[in-house]
């Protein structure tokens, strides 16, 4: 009795906690609701306290589009507490610059870059045309400027950098820690980016990416990435058995043409494709050998395509999957001691409810009600309408439903399947709203994203705790990893017209698909950290940016120092402006 009074006196105790912490920042968000976050004046986001070991290294996880809603149907499909389930923190609000409701590329950049900015846009700043009302556009950063990111910022101080993905690795989540483009659908010049950040680790899908459309690739521009990983001294692997094999070193692993597989599919269609956990633990293994520590991003990309297509199982399974990688995470910080995991989706998806509008008695609901339809469930949607083929036959449909469904499917239901289908619904859109409604307690408001607050999971030395809001977390981690992205800004995007006058640099596009900048003798390609003078060919700190929008070119302020040949006892002169740092005058 005395146990349960105590167990009792402390949830109490953890829920007015977390009570305080949203009234308080709820207050601080509707008086600032103007500006991009203060991290050294905001209320929102609190460290918990008693926490003193230094942070070493960050673990960012993004279950992408999802709700609580999500972890309470995998905790009663798994029959078991989740990872995820000890480490409730927070929230975290979710609106872009222009809309209440976020895509993952804006979401993706304000945690990124600690700054809103327009959906569709990747680390790059808004649109001033298109704000919400309640931003003010003075407070906002430059249209269409790069906005520079946690990893390069780890990078620069000289932390190892990662990021898994089961998606593209040049889908927006990933593409937002590291490439500056106006339009997320840019995944040649997303990739391009990427591979010449030279990022330590990255493991997920999107290797057609890496090659010309003579290999086929998808690239235009005639180069072949992959080679240069290769020539810059990276292990290339394709499978998961050559991943498990990698022992040190820096690492690609693309273990897809295009997205990976959902992790209840593998099996079935892609036995060689690994895990988000094992990605997610060979990451870690990699990056953990740097001394200085290490960032890492791991997303559960497809939590949020289940979302959209409302598929149950592939929504449960998904997630699931992504709390096994949660507790490779946790279990390395736990061992470590320096290491901060902080988890949060960038969004909700679907809207998916526990209780539908078309079960009338819901108030009944058992257990058995939630679990069972899902159990017969053994791949997808797009998995049965993969099996289904072109034969839209009731016969076939009805057959493939019972074989990896568990579903005895009337005529009725494939009558309402392919009524849909026929009326512009994809097959597994369709079988997944029949399947839904008629046969589970699983209600969907929407098949696109949603604008609540979603919740922030944590674990480590001076995890956050409270109502944050999505731009805090990158200012958070930057403050714990011991730097300042406006200084980061600072040295990796100069703006060439600031420094230069027009008759001294030119951007050459006699081959739009491969743009030079040309300052004096040196040379700088666009979306590569390459300086070339006199021959001789210097890697920089950071990729030179093109914004097409505004017609600027931005470089990083190393290169100032390469085109004049001055440096100070090894150290870069310049600041943003241009100007030398010694310079009193």
């Amino acid at each position: 009795m005395e146990s349960k009074e105590t167990n009792i006196l402390l949830t109490f105790s953890i829920i007015g906690l977390l009570l305080l912490g949203n009234v308080g920042s709820a207050v601080a968000v509707k008086g600032n609701l103007n500006n991009n976050a203060d991290f050294n004046d905001s209320v929102n986001c609190k460290p918990v306290a008693g926490s003193e070991a230094k942070v070493k290294n960050v673990i960012v996880m993004v279950p992408d589009g999802c709700s609580q809603s999500v972890e309470t149907l995998a905790r009663w499909y798994s029959g078991e507490p989740l990872q995820l389930d000890e480490m409730l923190a927070g929230a975290v609000s979710t609106y872009s610059a222009d809309s209440v409701i976020t895509d993952s590329s804006s979401a993706a950049t304000a945690f990124a870059t600690g700054f809103k900015t327009t959906n569709g846009f990747v680390s790059v700043g808004p649109r001033n045309d298109t704000l919400l009302t309640t931003l003010d556009e003075e407070s906002m950063v430059a249209p269409y400027s790069p906005l520079a990111t946690v990893l390069e910022g780890s990078k620069l101080e000289g932390k190892a950098t990662g990021l898994v993905a089961t998606s593209r690795v040049t889908h927006a989540t990933p593409a937002a820690f590291a490439s500056h483009v106006d339009n997320r659908n840019n995944e040649s010049e997303i990739m391009e980016q990427m591979v010449y950040e030279d990022i330590d680790v990255v493991f997920g899908g999107g290797s057609q990416y890496l090659l010309p459309k003579a290999d086929g690739g998808k690239r235009t521009d005639g180069e072949n990435l992959t080679e240069v990983l290769l020539g810059r001294g990276y292990q290339y692997v394709d499978n998961e058995t050559e991943m498990l094999a990698l022992s040190s070193g820096k690492a690609w692993g693309l273990f897809a043409g295009s997205h990976m597989q959902p992790d209840i599919d593998r099996a079935e269609f892609a036995p060689e494709e690994p895990s988000l956990c094992n990605m997610t633990e060979k990451a870690i293994e990699l990056l953990s050998e740097d001394k200085d520590g290490f960032f890492l991003m791991v997303e559960g990309s497809q939590v949020d395509w289940a979302g959209h297509a409302n598929d149950p199982i592939y929504e449960v399974t998904d997630f699931l999957a992504f709390d096994e990688a949660v507790k490779v995470a946790v279990d390395f910080a736990e061992a470590d001691g320096h290491t901060l995991v902080i988890i949060f989706p960038d969004h909700n998806t679907g809207g998916m409810t526990i209780g539908s509008y078309y079960d009338s008695e819901y108030d009944d609901t058992s257990v058995e009600d939630v679990v069972n339809p899902l159990e017969g469930m053994n791949i997808t949607a797009a998995g049965v309408a993969n099996k289904i083929g072109e034969d839209l036959s009731s016969d076939n449909i009805k057959s493939q439903l019972k074989t990896w469904w568990g579903i005895d499917a009337t005529d009725e239901d494939v009558d309402e399947i392919l009524s849909l289908k026929n009326n512009g619904t994809s097959l597994d859109y369709a079988i997944s709203e029949v399947i839904s409604r008629n046969y589970t307690v699983i209600g969907w408001t929407t098949h696109g994203h949603c604008g609540e607050d979603v919740p922030l999971w944590a674990y480590g030395p001076d995890s956050p705790a409270g109502y944050m809001d999505n731009t805090e977390i990158a200012e958070y981690i930057a403050d714990k990893l011991r730097f300042d992205l406006a200084e980061t800004n600072e040295q990796l995007f100069v703006e060439v017209g600031n420094v230069f006058s027009a008759d001294e640099y030119q951007l050459n596009t006699i081959d739009p698909e491969n743009p030079v900048l040309k300052i004096g003798d040196a040379e700088l390609p666009v979306n590569k950290n390459i300086l070339v003078k006199g021959g001789v060919t210097h890697e920089l700190e950071g990729i030179v940016v093109y914004a097409p929008a505004t017609d600027k070119v931005y470089i990083p302020t190393e290169a100032l120092s390469l085109i004049n040949e001055t440096k100070i006892n090894g150290k870069l002169k310049y600041d943003s402006n241009g100007k030398s740092k010694y310079d009193r005058r």
